[in-house]
């Protein structure tokens, strides 16, 4: 739902501002990787730094071979996490939730602005596809936050049970203000996703899975021989 801007880069030019004190740091995340924020058991996936939890399940969301998202399944909740580059002088969530809103009525739910635990955010109601063959359309409850942050932009969409039970969705929105954001210095395109990767375990274990796999493939050379004696 999330589509790039049509310019070139972000400008990268230093802001100076003379006669004013630096902005106060931040009272709660998500956290810029820069912040002094709070120590906690967290996965590193390299553009996002994600805050675990027991019974937590973690998958990636992947576009082509590229990581771009983190979602995250806890009993009968789910929560999709993605970050982008933003603009440096400001955010993009209320153009952002503007087009989140439009799109989903486009298709045939719902949406309204709401207050929620990180400011403005977008609940609605998406369509869904009966499972049976010829079963009607239904509609599931979906909660859309959004986060500006220091030259990035985080998007969180809350669904099941967490997205109509307060009590289920702080387990969520926790997570949520538990994730350290990883920018980088390089010059990005506004809407441009930040890039994650798999953690060094998973990767190690991707590794040896590929070489064992290799191993497997290579049906000309010569294994351990049984010479049958008469």
């Amino acid at each position: 739902m999330l589509r790039r801007r049509q310019r070139a880069e972000e400008e990268t030019a230093p802001v100076v501002v003379r006669g004013e004190s630096p902005a106060p740091g931040r009272r709660t995340g998500p956290w810029d990787a820069a912040d002094d924020y709070p120590e906690a058991e967290r996965v590193d996936l390299g553009g996002l730094r994600l805050p675990v939890g027991p019974g937590f399940e973690i998958q990636l969301s992947m576009a082509g071979d590229q990581v771009d998202g983190v979602i995250v399944l806890v009993e009968e909740s789910a929560l999709q996490v993605n970050a982008f580059a933003a603009p440096k002088r400001s955010g993009i969530w209320d153009e952002v939730r503007a087009e989140l809103a439009r799109e989903v009525v486009a298709a045939g739910g719902s949406a309204e602005d709401r207050d929620g635990p990180f400011g403005p955010e977008v609940a609605a109601e998406v369509p869904t596809q009966g499972q049976g063959q010829g079963q009607a359309q239904g509609r599931q409850p979906v909660r859309y936050v959004g986060v500006d942050g220091p030259r990035w932009f985080l998007r969180a969409v809350i669904s099941g049970r967490a997205a109509v039970d307060p009590e289920a969705a702080r387990v969520l929105e926790d997570v949520v203000r538990g994730i350290v954001v990883v920018r980088g210095d390089e010059p990005m395109p506004p809407r441009e996703a930040i890039q994650l990767r798999l953690p060094a375990e998973a990767r190690q274990a991707m590794e040896e899975q590929q070489g064992a796999r290799q191993e497997e493939l290579r049906p000309f050379e010569r294994g351990p021989e049984i010479s049958e004696i008469r």
